[in-house]
């Protein structure tokens, strides 16, 4: 009977090694707000939400050259509830009273629609080229998504859990700031 050389066990481990740790990175674990580029080879750009359950889309409105902030919470079944929209104007693009159920409300010269309950299981958003200036802002902070998104790309916005192989390809929009 030949008794294995070392270098053969060592491959052996190796091998058996590597799979359970193959299996794991693909499994999905961590919940995260994804920016998927919808017509892109580019790669998708993340938050790893870690317990946090809002984040809010800020963007420089094209015709009042003002800001809007849409507030968005996650659900239990990871779909988006929009909550809240803020806004200075009410003019053309932007809704001059709520919605049935809704509260509108004007407050040190902006306006609120607050009380909103609408749900998506993922939303498109054209990352502005010129104005906009579309930013994320997530635990108080606002992120540029120009910073880790190319302007001018729609990207799909949902909640999905990723694998560590998704997070390691991925863009962490926070290490942009």
């Amino acid at each position: 009977m030949k008794i294995p050389n070392i270098a053969q066990i060592i491959i052996v481990l190796a091998i058996w090694l590597s799979i359970p740790i193959l299996v794991i990175a693909c499994i999905p674990l961590r919940e995260a707000l994804v920016f998927t580029p919808v017509h892109s080879s580019s790669k998708a750009a993340f938050i790893l939400l870690n317990n946090e359950s809002t984040f809010q889309i800020k963007y420089t409105h094209s015709i009042h050259l003002s800001d809007v902030v849409e507030s968005y919470k996650i659900t239990a079944d990871q779909q988006i509830q929009q909550y809240e929209l803020e806004y200075e104007d009410t003019s053309i693009g932007m809704p001059a009273n709520a919605e049935k159920g809704e509260r509108f409300e004007q407050l040190n010269g902006k306006y609120y629609i607050k009380n909103m309950n609408r749900i998506f299981p993922s939303f498109y958003l054209r990352i502005g080229q010129v104005r906009a200036n579309h930013r994320v802002i997530f635990n108080h902070k606002e992120y540029p998504l120009s910073h880790t998104i190319k302007p001018g790309t729609v990207v799909k916005v949902e909640i999905r859990k990723l694998n560590l192989f998704q997070i390691w390809k991925g863009v962490n929009i926070l290490e942009y700031l």
